[in-house]
């Protein structure tokens, strides 16, 4: 059976190369029909974050990616959390100590020093503790010298690793350092203990950062060294920047939850995330979780980086929200109305009018904010080359429409239209030229939350004849400032 895993360090927040990760991880399990296994590495205490455990849990479940098995969370961790499997990984380091492919340190705190100096010797000379013999190394442990235990890589021939992406790499083995597998402080490093926990979970596909390639060849020698078969490896490229500069948690760059905070879908973050590195090969982008599922080939991987794009995000977040039902829609919205908006107006049709033009959830309160109260806005508005329209048109149509709309008696979008529409082709003018100073009136700005005969069925006809009147008399006032008479009147 396949078997992946995501096994998350609970550093912080989730970002978007570990959420791929477990994408990627959930698409392979999943598409052969296996199992997904959430394992927490918490063995760096020096790097872990209070709370950011739940954090992965809650930014799986909002990503849609269920584990079969993990921890549990309403309390019991079982065996899915590393700090709670160190007498295991004790265990198996005396397998290793045993037959030598592993051994113990006591200079390891001289070479960090050289390491932290810039000296290079601790890199390019052997490590002097492994040719000590037992006795003295049994002696100094007992009494009580610390030590680490590092892996006794072979001092000639060559490893090879294989993997879905990046094919067929050999390494000399005398280019690899003999590194820590478990500390001083009885803990173990990540590289130890991902090896022998993908074993006893029974790990068949590791999916993982291309940054682990190059410690392949190191944990090939690990699963060697205990006659254990070497997992399926799929390395998956670096995210960059658009800069090209890799994109870095540390860095601070956007992470699953900021981005979720900027107003993006998970479902199209999930969409767009598994773009990053893969393709279908048939042109589609558009994709639901269960669409990947279906699709998902390990061969379709890229090797080379992928750039992160807000603007092609942009663009599918805004395919996505489109393909929301009008109540789950408006259900999300609700959340992002001003109070003041949504204790007033008709929100059901606000969220419909608005729904094909939001890109981002976080645009909605700029979009409707005109209707809570006016802007001030410059009359250059009025100017709209597209619609044929300039102040002196804008005026003349404004003082034309206030009383056609002051007959109106069924306030709806279609009656506005209508009547505006005969108003127009009995003026001999294009209806844009109509519409577009009606909307400038409305609402101050040039992108809204629909056209002007709909923003004028939100406001209701008291405020849509009130702000008529405002808009002819600022028309009004801006050609007596500059000594030009009104136009005359259609």
């Amino acid at each position: 059976m396949v078997r992946t895993r995501f096994a998350p360090s609970p550093t912080g927040y989730m970002h978007i190369g570990n959420l791929r990760t477990a994408l990627y991880s959930y698409l392979v399990a999943r598409h052969h029909g296996g199992k997904f296994v959430l394992r927490i590495e918490d063995t760096d205490v020096k790097r872990f974050v209070p709370g950011a455990i739940q954090v992965i849990y809650d930014s799986l479940r909002l990503a849609g990616l269920e584990y079969d098995e993990g921890p549990d969370r309403d309390g019991g961790f079982g065996p899915y959390i590393q700090s709670q499997r160190v007498d295991t990984y004790k265990r198996h380091i005396e397998v290793l100590l045993e037959q030598g492919t592993a051994y113990r340190c006591f200079c390891a705190s001289a070479r960090a020093e050289q390491r932290r100096k810039g000296q290079k010797t601790y890199a390019t000379e052997p490590d002097p503790c492994r040719l000590l013999a037992k006795a003295e190394v049994d002696a100094r442990v007992a009494g009580g010298e610390p030590s680490v235990v590092r892996q006794r890589i072979p001092e000639s021939g060559t490893t090879t690793v294989v993997d879905h992406v990046f094919g067929t790499i050999v390494v000399s083995n005398d280019t690899l350092d003999d590194q820590v597998l478990l500390k001083s402080n009885g803990l173990p490093t990540y590289n130890f203990a991902n090896v022998v926990d993908d074993h006893l979970m029974e790990i068949s596909h590791v999916v993982r950062g291309v940054e682990y390639l190059s410690s392949a060849p190191k944990y090939n020698l690990l699963y060697r060294s205990y006659g254990w078969e070497i997992p399926e490896y799929v390395h998956l490229p670096h995210i960059t920047k658009e800069s090209g500069k890799k994109l870095s948690k540390r860095a601070g760059d956007a992470s699953f939850q900021d981005l979720l905070a900027r107003g993006y879908l998970p479902q199209a973050l999930v969409n767009y995330i598994a773009l990053l590195g893969w393709n279908p090969g048939d042109g589609r982008e558009f994709f639901l979780l269960d669409d990947l599922v279906e699709s998902f080939d390990v061969r379709r991987i890229n090797k080379s980086s992928a750039a992160f794009s807000f603007e092609k995000l942009d663009w599918l977040n805004g395919e996505h929200i489109r393909r929301l039902s009008g109540e789950q829609f408006h259900t999300t919205a609700l959340a992002y109305y001003p109070r003041e908006i949504a204790d007033t107006l008709d929100t059901q049709t606000i969220s419909r009018i608005i729904q094909p033009r939001v890109a981002r959830l976080t645009d909605i309160p700029q979009m409707v904010s005109f209707l809570a109260r006016m802007p001030p806005y410059s009359l250059d508005l009025y100017n709209h080359e597209k619609s044929q329209s300039t102040e002196e048109t804008s005026l003349l149509v404004l003082e034309n429409v206030h009383p056609i709309l002051c007959r109106v008696q069924v306030w709806t979008n279609q009656v506005l239209y209508d009547e505006l529409a005969l108003f127009a082709r009995t003026a001999n003018l294009k209806i844009r030229t109509v519409m577009w100073p009606l909307r400038v009136a409305l609402s101050g700005s040039m992108i809204t939350a629909g056209g002007a005969t709909e923003i004028a069925a939100i406001l209701g006809k008291e405020e849509t004849l009130r702000r008529l009147a405002d808009a002819t008399r600022y028309l009004i006032a801006s050609f007596q400032a500059v000594g030009e008479s009104e136009p005359d009147v259609l």
